[in-house]
């Protein structure tokens, strides 16, 4: 459950391949991420796809957001295996915040070290 009316969303990279040489028909790992993650989420928090976060040498990649008052996060080199409960617990910790920010010590390894970006919150409109 998220602690404001703005709704969190978590977008991977479906089309990632992670640098992986695969088969055009097989499974990518940014889809296997995808997949991984649905039905994980805590309640409130929106999944969703995009073709390419343009972040292909750091794939696996997703977008952490939640409204215009809140920090907007990109991480990349995500692996579904090795990474899935510290993305649900991440995304959790988010959820639970009103401007996005979780503190250091409380995130999940894989948020502190391979964080791609951070962007701020954009101005509220009145």
């Amino acid at each position: 459950m998220t602690t404001t009316d703005q709704p969190v969303t978590v977008t991977i990279c479906t089309t990632c391949r992670a640098g992986q040489i695969t088969a055009e028909d097989a499974p990518r790992p940014g889809q296997q991420l995808f997949d991984a993650l649905s039905g994980h989420l805590p309640d409130g928090v929106q999944l969703r796809g995009a073709e390419c976060l343009s972040a292909c040498s750091r794939g696996c990649s997703m977008v952490l957001s939640g409204g215009p008052s809140r920090w907007t996060y990109v991480y990349g080199d995500l692996d579904t295996d090795a990474h899935l409960s510290d993305i649900v617990n991440g995304v959790s910790a988010y959820a639970q915040t009103s401007d996005g920010v979780v503190p250091w010590r409380e995130r999940p390894v894989v948020f502190r070290k391979q964080s791609i970006a951070r962007i701020p919150p954009q101005e509220p409109t009145e």
